[in-house]
């Protein structure tokens, strides 16, 4: 039985995480517009109303389409995020229902990171 408690990762994590980790996969689930005002280093863009076809999709369809590999459901390091964290809740849960028990949350989403990163 999959624990529905959602996991969510702190920004000091995440940083550290993005400085060491080869197989981390950050998700961007934010609108276009959004992401094209600034976006966390090595994000992939998967707006949220296409996480579900994005999971779901075979492996070299995902590689063609986001250009990283598709991460396997028990992928460690798999985090979601917007701007404020309601649609990275979403998209976790999501991703969490498609059998990817180590999906994460950055809660702060974009308006933390980027008043931490001072963009």
């Amino acid at each position: 039985m999959a624990s529905s408690v959602t996991k969510d990762i702190s920004y000091e994590d995440l940083k550290a995480l993005l400085g060491k980790s080869q197989n981390l996969l950050v998700v961007d689930v934010r609108t276009k517009e959004e992401v094209d005002k600034g976006q966390i280093q090595g994000s992939v863009h998967i707006p949220v109303d296409t996480v579900d076809a994005a999971f779901a999709m075979a492996p070299e369809e995902f590689k063609a389409k986001f250009g990283v590999t598709k991460p396997p459901q028990d992928a460690p390091e798999l985090v979601f995020h917007c701007q404020l964290g309601k649609r990275g809740l979403n998209a976790t849960n999501k991703a969490h229902q498609l059998g990817y028990v180590n999906a994460r949350n950055y809660a702060g989403g974009y308006k933390e990171w980027s008043e931490k990163e001072g963009k």
